[in-house]
């Protein structure tokens, strides 16, 4: 139970950095420098002021200096990086599997609050995670390895290849839609960043796991997105539905369930 609950607090640390990234990235910020500080006063946040969850707890929500609110998207992006870290490493124990899905799910928490509050799905999330899918493919082998089985290929090579085609077949699906949506309607219908999360779920999760992204994203953004649209009033036409959000949170729930979903 001691690894679990270190990869909890470890999870705690990455997520505040994660608001980091989904605040600075969207605005082609560094993630470096400047050191955190208040978008308000612009006062450099102190170390005590910083400590994932409880600093938010002790300061009400507020900055210490202005007393502008802090908006609750931290305090819940680090206790679900955390949640979520805990989860892998309590199921899959301390090893190699647990330290992709962990990456995969940081990776997908930042993308799901980036697109829900800027609509951008940074490149450094996608691709980085792209990349960081095929590299984990080498140390911890695919369990949707069919067609590269059918290809007559084994082991690491199978598994890299199970990687890529995950990677490439969903997301080119995805992407003929959206063209053929934009040639019909004559208007853009889907991101290439929504693209590009399929791409990065697919080097993670494999084929036959992208596809469920695809298909489970779709469906949850069709029912839940047009029930908000019609709930709040907005314009159809012209509402920009955050699908990379329920495309990741789709990614999220196939991960979680891999053992008893994925062949």
């Amino acid at each position: 139970m001691i690894a679990p609950l270190l990869a909890f607090l470890f999870g705690l640390l990455i997520g505040s950095f994660l608001n980091v990234c989904i605040y600075r990235w969207p605005r082609d910020l560094s993630v470096v420098r400047p050191r955190s500080h208040c978008p308000s006063c612009e006062k450099t946040i102190a170390w005590y002021d910083n400590i994932p969850l409880v600093s938010y707890a002790l300061l009400a929500g507020r900055c210490r200096h202005c007393g502008a609110r802090i908006s609750v998207r931290y305090p819940v992006v680090e206790a679900a990086t955390g949640l979520l870290f805990f989860y892998f490493v309590r199921t899959l124990g301390p090893t190699p599997a647990a330290a992709k899905m962990c990456v995969f799910a940081a990776a997908l928490v930042a993308l799901i609050f980036s697109d829900i509050e800027e609509r951008i799905l940074p490149d450094e999330l996608t691709l980085g995670g792209t990349l960081a899918g095929l590299a984990f493919s080498l140390a911890v082998p695919m369990t949707d390895q069919g067609v590269p089985w059918l290809l007559g290929l084994g082991g690491v090579a199978a598994s890299l290849m199970g990687s890529v085609l995950g990677a490439i077949l969903p997301a080119a699906c995805l992407w003929t839609a959206g063209w053929l949506y934009q040639k019909v309607r004559h208007r853009e219908g889907l991101g290439l960043g929504d693209v590009k999360l399929v791409v990065m779920a697919g080097s993670f999760l494999g084929l036959y796991g992208a596809v469920l992204t695809l298909m489970w994203g779709s469906v949850a953004g069709a029912i839940l997105g047009y029930s908000y649209i019609r709930a709040t009033g907005k314009d159809p036409a012209t509402y920009e539905l955050p699908f990379g959000a329920f495309l990741g949170a789709a990614a999220l729930v196939v991960g979680m369930a891999a053992p008893a979903l994925l062949p």
